[in-house]
């Protein structure tokens, strides 16, 4: 299962992220998500856990809990939306010039 969690401090790496969850199972992976130009935490992350029961658990003991003075949420993530890819340029998504741009 993939948990997201969220109002981590911006002092908290992967690896901690995986500690406040392997008492409750498997963690087959932890992601602190990083802001792309500076690098610095964005505050959120997921992990996976291999089992469903394990993962549910620690969702309800640890949704709520305060690490680092923060009372961060952690729920099931939900599946990645697709979006449209952002464009900087003139250009619209059907290929054809924007005149309204500016």
């Amino acid at each position: 299962m993939n948990i997201y969690v969220s109002n981590l401090s911006f002092n908290v790496q992967d690896e901690d992220l995986r500690e406040f969850f392997t008492p409750y199972g498997e963690v087959t992976s932890a992601k602190i998500i990083t802001d792309r130009e500076s690098g610095r935490s964005r505050g959120f992350g997921f992990v996976e856990m291999s089992d469903d029961a394990a993962s549910k658990k620690a969702i309800a003991e640890l949704d709520g809990a305060t690490v680092e003075g923060r009372t961060i949420k952690v729920t099931e993530a939900k599946p990645k939306e697709d979006r449209p890819a952002r464009s900087n340029s003139g250009y619209n998504n059907s290929g054809s010039y924007n005149k309204n741009r500016y």
